[in-house]
């Protein structure tokens, strides 16, 4: 078997090499991590080496999966491995567990390549708010990878990892995978265990996959989701997850909320969108006009709960119980230096915007107003679902921008989530997949779009059967790395 042939392997398939000993899980292991040892997409913010991977390959796993290493965002915590979650704060931090996602891998025999760059706390739609730097896409390297999972999309998309692990708290799985031409998952809320997982808004966060294909995002959601004593908000998802196989879409329903998917999506983002729509029904699907009325006001309640829940979850970082600390003269002036010297801006924007919605006399104006906001959405895609089997969007209205092009306007940096906040407002799972390649409107590099499909909470198995039969169909070639 040539080196070359491993590298370029799905999940799934160097699973079968290794299950054909035609690479042992330890060769498997050296070959990535000399892979990545030539990361130049800055897209790990460490690597594990021969010596610290030592033991890390177990021989005696019996799952299929076993030896095949992942990537794992830095936001989960890993024993005795630096985790920072891009923060100048963590900086040095290394947790004495593991988070339980972490947990459940390591005893599928699934090494760890390394920790992967983020943006700061999750925090970014970019991955340019990283206190180590922005990773870069390795499809055009003056574009963003998209965020907050940028660093695990990029690794995917370049060849540096055969999966990763991301989160999703706005679209953070989905958007960057879609920017990067990989497949991302944001599972319904609660069927993978948040414990470990640095937080930053309890009530949207969630781990999902960033793989090559479909059937890579079947393979680890399976092994990732679960009720886990330690996070009392967590499920798993009741008959588990199994392998996808359709061959068409015959009889299955598709919404597009026509009140959503309208001005504001680049031309050849639409004219992706609409040819996979068309792809939908050659394979048997029908599609039709929803209405998702209050779909539209997601970013607007999005920013109001999220920084909220990011006020309250980084307010423990203070210089005292958690993090680096500034030194000062009195105690009210380390609090204050050590979280202004520490965090970065955006983190600082949120956490203000938060503290401002959560202040007494405004919390019913802002706070109140946003959860019935989403109460009203949630109740949209239950009308929704009661007519259709999935409701489609693009993933983002554009495709990855030039780093720098949005820093300066984070209103218009937002709302790069558009189709993607509805989704995690409303707790449903939601999936991208690569759908084709459009110029940006100013010209240059085609780069990949993102096709989303949503499903009705804890509706996965029919969401990936309905993913894998369109992936199929459309045979995206992500050409298996392009560094």
């Amino acid at each position: 078997m040539a080196e070359s042939d491993l590298l370029a392997a799905t999940a799934a398939e160097t699973a079968a090499l290794i299950e054909g000993n035609e690479v042992s899980r330890q060769e498997c292991l050296d070959i990535w991590l000399e892979r990545t040892a030539a990361d130049d997409l800055n897209g790990y913010l460490w690597r594990a080496d021969a010596e610290s991977a030592v033991g890390s390959v177990d021989q005696e796993a019996q799952d299929p999966v076993a030896g095949v290493p992942l990537a794992i965002k830095d936001i989960f915590c890993t024993t005795g491995v630096p985790t920072t979650a891009a923060s100048k704060i963590l900086e040095g931090y290394r947790p004495p567990y593991d988070a339980t996602a972490v947990a459940r891998l390591a005893s599928a025999g699934v090494p760890m390549l390394g920790k992967t760059n983020m943006d700061e706390f999750a925090m970014g739609s970019s991955n340019e708010n990283s206190a180590y730097g922005p990773a870069l896409n390795p499809w055009d390297r003056s574009r963003v990878p998209g965020g907050s999972s940028g660093g695990s999309a990029a690794v995917v998309a370049g060849g540096l990892a055969p999966w990763a692990l991301g989160t999703d708290t706005g679209g953070s799985v989905r958007q960057p995978a879609a920017f990067c031409g990989v497949v991302g998952l944001k599972p319904t809320y609660g069927s993978i265990s948040r414990y470990g997982m640095i937080a930053f808004a309890s009530s949207l966060d969630q781990c999902g996959p960033i793989t090559q294909d479909v059937t890579d995002a079947a393979l680890l959601l399976a092994r990732l989701e679960g009720r886990d004593e330690m996070d009392s908000t967590s499920t798993g998802i009741e008959g588990g997850i199994a392998l996808p196989s359709a061959a068409n879409l015959n009889g299955l329903k598709f919404g597009v909320p026509a009140d959503l998917v309208g001005e504001g999506v680049d031309p050849g983002v639409k004219a992706v969108f609409d040819r996979t729509v068309e792809r939908i029904e050659g394979l048997g699907g029908t599609v039709e006009t929803i209405a998702l009325p209050h779909a539209k006001h997601g970013i607007s309640a999005y920013y109001v709960l999220a920084p909220a829940e990011a006020s309250t979850n980084l307010s423990r970082y203070d210089g005292v119980r958690y993090g680096q600390r500034a030194s000062d003269r009195d105690l009210a002036s380390m609090y204050e230096d050590t979280r202004g010297d520490f965090f970065g801006p955006e983190v600082k924007r949120r956490i203000m915007l938060g503290t401002y919605a959560l202040s007494s006399g405004y919390y019913d104006a802002y706070y109140g107003r946003a959860q019935r906001v989403r109460t009203k959405i949630v109740d949209d895609f239950n009308s929704a679902f009661a007519k259709v089997d999935f409701v489609i969007t693009p993933t983002s209205p554009s495709v990855a921008f030039g780093l720098g092009e949005k820093t300066a306007d984070p209103l218009t940096m937002y709302m790069t989530d558009l189709f993607t906040v509805p989704m995690s407002l409303a707790g449903i799972p939601a999936i991208s997949i690569p759908a084709g390649m459009a110029t940006p409107e100013e010209g240059g590099t085609a780069m990949p779009v993102g096709f989303q499909i949503a499903a009705p909470a804890f509706g996965e198995q029919k969401l990936l059967e309905a993913s894998f039969a369109l992936e199929k169909a459309i045979a995206f070639d992500n050409g298996g790395g392009r560094i």
